[in-house]
């Protein structure tokens, strides 16, 4: 699946139906249990791709700002509202996420779209009847990304 591909998906959402996730990635769905089982899970890959290229410290700062630091050990940051954060990103479009990839500080505050999580799982279900055993190449939970997570020069080791 090449990237403009991926975008084509992801610009299927529903955003009319906001309040509902099933129903917003519901056109998605169906265009996606369409494609052959190598393009479900090729977009599944590119997911986690784009939510492991936003899994840095810099995103997670301006996610949090004037909130939470991840660079304060007395803040706790929860690993899954920090990747539903990332995953907004992804589903609001390419626009969104060129921006927020190339400057941080256009992360959104205060909301998360868990569901874009489970859209290939599902998609693959309705076209195989089968279970989803997929394992992405690149992990995509938070504070995975080795190089996003460099020490910084206040930390120890």
């Amino acid at each position: 699946m090449t990237d403009s591909e991926f975008w084509e998906v992801i610009a299927l959402f529903d955003w009319g139906k906001s309040g509902d996730d099933d129903a917003v990635l519901e056109p998605a769905r169906i265009a996606l249990a369409g494609m052959s089982v190598d393009k479900i899970y090729a977009f599944d890959d590119r997911l986690s791709e784009k939510l492991h290229s936003l899994d840095t410290r810099a995103h997670c700062k301006a996610c949090y700002d004037g909130e939470l630091d991840p660079d304060n050990d007395d803040d706790y940051i929860s690993p899954d509202d920090f990747l539903y954060s990332r995953c907004v990103v992804v589903a609001n479009g390419r626009k969104l996420y060129d921006a927020a990839l190339a400057d941080p500080t256009k992360m959104p505050q205060g909301i998360e779209f868990e569901s874009i999580l489970y859209l290939a799982e599902s998609a693959f279900e309705q076209k195989t009847g089968g279970d989803y055993d997929h394992v992405t190449a690149v992990d995509h939970e938070s504070f995975q990304n080795a190089d996003g997570w460099q020490p910084t020069n206040t930390e120890i080791g």
